[in-house]
């Protein structure tokens, strides 16, 4: 394993980072195809074998048990300051905003809950999920503020943004004195890379890392054609972000496979390789033994200049998908995303 810092922070990070969304009681959440705790205490630990210390869950996975299960194996197998646990908070709730709890108020509880959900002190990352439109965003970086100050969180980071966002929210930290965003958790990768328009600059020029989600576009990106998953077939979500534009993806997912059979190793340690010259630590997801050992494979894999360009040159724009279809001011206003209750993420 590999190891770097995170952006700005002090944060060593693998450059593998362990995505805890398949895990979870799958009767608690939106999701089908989650890992009991069984089987995720087993990938989390055969992640630590492997050399992985990053680890990234969210309130919003599974009704929190998610975080629960991250939390009981991370006491188990592994020394709390060996590890590095990122974690998510949820926008206000509409029944919040009419109850008048503010956005510091909000982000204190959800990251009681959050920690209690661990069985921790502290998180080294505490994310913002997604941008709150209902919310101003003086209170949300007084209240990430507050959050650091009283220990709780030794950094920050942001998720499903625009650069523009990101941007405005540092500048305003800046000014205020707050603790900034050191790293920003987006959609990227080899079939949808439109964080390179904006973000990807921005992160460079301020040092902010990337850690992106969906590295291998919900299976995609590691099966050959015709070849299926539990969460290929089931997982609906994935199925919005994609299939629109599998016609027009099929031709990298091939070239993918090309060059797997070129190497003699799998598709995901193409498609993590080809992105781990892009980014700090993508958050791989892993519901099999075999996914966070591919994983981890990758680190070790370089492809050259010639490759890289091969595998880059079919892409075309694509429309925004998912979450950030939904992040405008209209968008999140009407459909207000976020409940307690029935998390959309």
């Amino acid at each position: 394993m590999q190891y770097t810092k995170l952006g700005s922070s002090d944060l060593k990070v693998s450059r593998i980072c362990m995505g805890c969304m398949g895990f979870g009681d799958a009767s608690n959440g939106q999701h089908t195809w989650t890992v009991d705790e069984e089987h995720s205490r087993q990938i989390i630990k055969r992640g630590l074998e492997l050399g992985v210390n990053f680890f990234d869950t969210a309130i919003a996975y599974q009704s929190g048990t998610s975080e629960i299960f991250l939390g009981n194996a991370l006491w188990d197998y592994a020394q709390r300051d060996k590890v590095v646990v990122a974690t998510k908070f949820l926008p206000r709730t509409q029944a919040e905003i009419d109850e008048g709890i503010t956005g510091q108020q909000h982000i204190e509880r959800m990251i009681n809950k959050s920690l209690e959900n661990l069985g921790m002190d502290y998180v080294d990352l505490y994310i913002y999920h997604m941008w709150d439109y209902q919310t101003p965003l003086y209170d949300i970086m007084e209240g990430l503020n507050n959050v650091v100050k009283a220990g709780k969180a030794r950094y920050i980071g942001i998720s499903n943004c625009f650069a523009y966002q990101l941007a405005k929210a540092n500048a305003l930290a800046e000014r205020e004195g707050f603790a900034k965003f050191i790293s920003v958790q987006g959609h990227y990768n080899l079939i949808f890379r439109e964080e390179e328009r904006e973000m990807a600059g921005l992160c460079r020029e301020d040092n902010i890392a990337m850690t992106p989600y969906s590295p291998l576009a919900g299976g995609r990106l590691s099966k050959h054609p015709g070849e299926t998953s539990k969460r290929l077939a089931e997982d609906s979500y994935a199925e919005l972000k994609y299939n629109a534009t599998a016609d027009q993806d099929s031709v990298i997912v091939q070239r993918v496979a090309e060059l797997a059979e070129k190497h003699g190793v799998s598709m995901t340690e193409i498609s993590l390789a080809w992105l781990l010259t892009k980014v700090t630590a993508p958050v791989v997801g892993a519901t099999k033994l075999s996914h966070i050992e591919g994983a981890a494979k990758s680190v070790e894999l370089s492809l050259s200049s010639e490759e890289l360009a091969y595998l880059e040159e079919s892409y075309v724009p694509h429309r925004l998908v998912g979450v950030m279809a939904q992040n405008t001011c209209e968008t999140a206003a009407q459909k207000h995303v976020w409940s307690v209750g029935n998390q959309s993420v």
